[in-house]
C-alpha cells in the first residue's frame, strides 16, 4: 500500500539463476548443416551445438555457451572454410546469411524445407531447387527501424542494443536490403526532427517508385506535423500515425498528410499497399510465386483463397474459375482487397468481377474444387487443417513462409488423404535464413 512505512528490512531476494553459462574453453566443432535462424549445426560429447555464422562442411574452433538448455557457439577460428564462404557486404543482424554465396543460400533453402519435411511431416518427397529472387539485395520494399538518438536502427532479439544502421562511402545512413526509393528517403532523412516518434514503418512502390511512411509513437497527430514535414522533404508521400501497442498496428492508423496507401505490382495484378498494413516485402519475388500457385491450382468452378488478405492470389485465379471466394480475418485487408479488384487494374485488363471478399475464417469454407491456403507463420490451426479435411476440394495449392509449420499441416493432411504432389522453394529473403514454399497437395 502506498504511504505505508516498515520497521523491518524485506527479505532478501535469491538471486536470479544465470540464462547463459559458459564452457571454459573453444571447442573444435564439424558443422554439419545449418538449421532454421541461419545456424550451423554440429555435435559434441555435450550434444548438440549451434553455431552462429557457420557453414556445412566446416571445422570451427568455438566459444560455446549454455542458454536456456541450448548449447550455442560463437566462432574464434575458422579453421576449414566452405569454398563459398564471402565476407558480407554489411553485417547486418538481419542478415544470417550474407556469408554465404547466393547459390549456397539457395541450396541451403532447400534443404531447410527437406529438412522439415523429413523431421516434422515425417514424409520423403522430392524438393525442386529454390527459384532465386529477382534482386539479391535492395529487394525489401518495406522495413521498420527504432529512431534513436544516433538515427535509425534495427531492433535486435534477445535484448542486445539496437543496432545503427551503417554509413555509406557518403557518411548517410543505408540499409543495403532496402529498394532504392526507401534507400533515398533514409539518406535524405534528418531523424532528430522525428520526434516525439519511437519507431518508424516505411513502404516503397517499385510500380510507382513512391514510399509512404508510419510514425509509431504516442499522441496526437497534430504532435508529429514538425515531423510529418520531415518526411515530405524527404520523399515520402503521406504520413500516417500508429499509437504503440502489444501487437503490430492493432491500436490504429492516423492520416496525418497525404497518400494512406501507394499502389504495387504482384505478378499480374495491382495491388494497394501502406506502411503499417501487411504487404509482401520482396514484390517481384512473390509475383513469380504467385504466378506458380495460379499454375498448380488449374481450373474450375470454384476456388477459394483461405487467408486470402487483399486477394493478390485469388485475383491470379480469377481467370481461370467461374468463382473465386477470399477468406480472411482482417477486416483492413479486405477492404483494400474489395477496392483493388475494381480499380488498381493493370492496363488492358477488365476488373475481376467475379471475386468475392468474405470476412471469417475456415469455418466459413463452401463448396470447391480448388482450396489455396496462405497462413500466417503459425500454419493451419485444427480448426483450419479439420476444414480443409472435410473440404469438397480435389486439390489443394499451400503456400507457406514457415518450412516447419507447414511440414507439421502437410503431415497431417497426408494421413487424411491427401497426396504430397510438388514442392517449391522460393527464395522471399535473400541474404537471411527464410524461404518460402508453394506446395500443391491432391487427394488420393
Amino acid at each position: 500500500m502506498k504511504g505505508r512505512s516498515h520497521s523491518r528490512k524485506p527479505a532478501p531476494q535469491a538471486a536470479p539463476k544465470p540464462t547463459t553459462s559458459p564452457l571454459t574453453s573453444p571447442m573444435t566443432l564439424e558443422i554439419e548443416k545449418v538449421v532454421a535462424g541461419g545456424q550451423g549445426l554440429s555435435r559434441s560429447e555435450k550434444g548438440v551445438v549451434l553455431v552462429a555464422g557457420a557453414l556445412p562442411g566446416e571445422r570451427v574452433q568455438a566459444q560455446v555457451h549454455e542458454t536456456q538448455g541450448v548449447f550455442r557457439g560463437k566462432i574464434v577460428q575458422l579453421e576449414r572454410a566452405h569454398p563459398e564462404r564471402k565476407t558480407p557486404v554489411e553485417p547486418l543482424p538481419t542478415a544470417d546469411l550474407a556469408h554465404a554465396s547466393y547459390p549456397l543460400q539457395l541450396e541451403i533453402k532447400r534443404g531447410l524445407v527437406q529438412d522439415a519435411l523429413r523431421r516434422i511431416g515425417r514424409l520423403e518427397a522430392e524438393i525442386d531447387q529454390t527459384v532465386s529472387s529477382p534482386h539479391e539485395w535492395g529487394y525489401r520494399n518495406g522495413a521498420q527501424y527504432l529512431i534513436t538518438p544516433q538515427g535509425l536502427a534495427y531492433r535486435q532479439r534477445r535484448g542486445h542494443q539496437p543496432w545503427l544502421l551503417p554509413r555509406d562511402h557518403q557518411g548517410l545512413p543505408h540499409d543495403p536490403m532496402v529498394m532504392q526509393a526507401v534507400g533515398q528517403v533514409i539518406a535524405r532523412l534528418d531523424t532528430a526532427l522525428l520526434s516525439p516518434a519511437r519507431e518508424i514503418a516505411l513502404r516503397g512502390s517499385r510500380h510507382s517508385n513512391e514510399v509512404v511512411a508510419t510514425l509509431i509513437g504516442e499522441g496526437h497527430t497534430r504532435q508529429y506535423l514538425r515531423a510529418a514535414d520531415a518526411l515530405l522533404d524527404a520523399g515520402v508521400v503521406g504520413v500516417t500515425l500508429a499509437q504503440p501497442a502489444g501487437r503490430r498496428f492493432s491500436a490504429g492508423v492516423q492520416l496525418i498528410t497525404g497518400e494512406r496507401e501507394i499502389t504495387e505490382q504482384l505478378g499480374d495484378v495491382l495491388v494497394s499497399i501502406s506502411a503499417s498494413g501487411f504487404a509482401q516485402v520482396n514484390p517481384e519475388a512473390a509475383g513469380l510465386a504467385y504466378r506458380l500457385a495460379t499454375k498448380l491450382a488449374g481450373s474450375g468452378k470454384v476456388a477459394v483463397d483461405l487467408y486470402g488478405g487483399s486477394g493478390a492470389i485469388a485475383r491470379h485465379l480469377a481467370p481461370h474459375f467461374e468463382q473465386v471466394v477470399v477468406i480472411d480475418s482482417a477486416g483492413e485487408a479486405l477492404r483494400r482487397g474489395q477496392h483493388d479488384v475494381q480499380h488498381s487494374v493493370p492496363a488492358g485488363q477488365q476488373p475481376a468481377s467475379n471475386v468475392r471478399f468474405v470476412h471469417g475464417d475456415a469455418t466459413l469454407l463452401p463448396d470447391c474444387d480448388v482450396l489455396v491456403v496462405d497462413p500466417p507463420r503459425a500454419g493451419l490451426d485444427a480448426q483450419a487443417r479439420e476444414a480443409v479435411a472435410r473440404s469438397s476440394a480435389y486439390r489443394l495449392v499451400y503456400v507457406s513462409c514457415d518450412p516447419a509449420t507447414w511440414a507439421r499441416d502437410v503431415g497431417v493432411l497426408t494421413r487424411e488423404g491427401w497426396s504430397l504432389k510438388q514442392v517449391t522453394p522460393y527464395d522471399f529473403y535473400p541474404q537471411t535464413s527464410h524461404v518460402e514454399v508453394v506446395s500443391l497437395l491432391e487427394r488420393e
